[in-house]
């Protein structure tokens, strides 16, 4: 995973660091992660203090907030408490601030004026998975690094370094949108492809989607969903070879529907996405999909 990390402009941009940086990295998974690795940079660090870093234990890089948590108003004082301190080992210190799209606007609030005009020798790396949760007054402040997702052949490579055998690895690279961590729950069997699928088959509706309803990540399932309708549209506009996915019982499913209903149903994901991120039903989503779909088939 560092050497796919290590391949972003973020990664590379920390060699000359700003007081303060904001990383937008979609890949929740691996955004601290990330922060870390652009933590190196930031210290042209190796051996000792990387190793440090990566267990977050050196001294002159503060990573909060503990991990899977929330940035609270308690870590925001520490913040400023310990920001008025000297380093120990360094000339400088990193705060190094996770999830920060996470944060309520009362902590970014009050951390905004050590960000904006941090002491001498202090710097803060901040992440989100997206800006429009952070505040227009901290993105005032910051300099913005925005990664963008990988291509699918980098996510390929790095799933045969380090899920080598197993299967699906170039549906999984196809599907991912550039966000490796997707890629990854998308290794395997192929359940969601296949579930996927029959969403557009004729037998069984109620049945796939309770089926789907229940699989752990529902991202995963929309890529998967996404790449389906996609090579479906390839395969019913005589463009095979470009299709991830093959075989005839897609081949057989795609001469079931029109181009424009092919191409309806790929709008119709974003939204049903929608309604799912605004806690409605997932199984029932995919049911009020898949009959939209059908309306607009022949």
């Amino acid at each position: 995973m560092k050497e796919l990390l290590r391949t972003t402009t973020a990664y590379r941009a920390m060699r000359e660091p700003s007081h303060a940086t904001l990383i937008v990295f979609p890949d929740a998974k691996y955004l601290r992660a990330l922060l870390k690795e652009c933590a190196k940079a930031f210290f042209q660090s190796s051996g000792r203090t990387e190793r440090l870093i990566d267990s977050e234990t050196f001294s002159d890089c503060i990573v909060l907030p503990a991990e899977g948590n929330k940035l609270t108003a308690d870590d925001a004082a520490r913040i400023i408490d310990e920001s008025a301190l000297r380093p120990v080992e360094e000339d400088k210190k990193l705060f190094v601030l996770d999830a920060f799209d996470a944060a309520s606007a009362l902590v970014q609030n009050k951390l905004l004026k050590v960000v904006e005009e941090p002491p001498e020798g202090v710097y803060f790396l901040i992440g989100a998975t997206g800006e429009s949760a952070v505040l227009p007054t901290v993105l005032s402040r910051v300099r913005k690094l925005t990664v963008a997702p990988f291509s699918e052949e980098t996510v390929l490579k790095a799933l045969q370094r380090n899920h080598a055998g197993e299967e699906g690895l170039r549906r999984a690279a196809a599907a991912s949108g550039g966000v490796y961590s997707l890629a990854e729950e998308l290794v395997g069997d192929g359940e969601d492809f296949r579930l996927a699928l029959a969403l557009f088959q004729e037998e069984a509706l109620e049945e796939t989607c309770r089926m789907a309803g229940d699989r752990k990540d529902k991202k995963a399932f929309f890529a998967a969903l996404r790449l389906t309708v996609r090579d479906m549209l390839l395969f019913r506009t005589g463009q095979r070879k470009y299709a991830a996915l093959g075989g005839k019982e897609i081949e057989a499913c795609a001469g079931r529907y029109s181009a424009g209903a092919l191409l309806n149903a790929a709008e119709l994901i974003t939204e049903a996405e929608r309604e799912t991120g605004f806690n409605a039903n997932f199984a029932q989503c995919l049911y009020v999909y898949a009959l939209r779909v059908r309306e607009r088939k022949g």
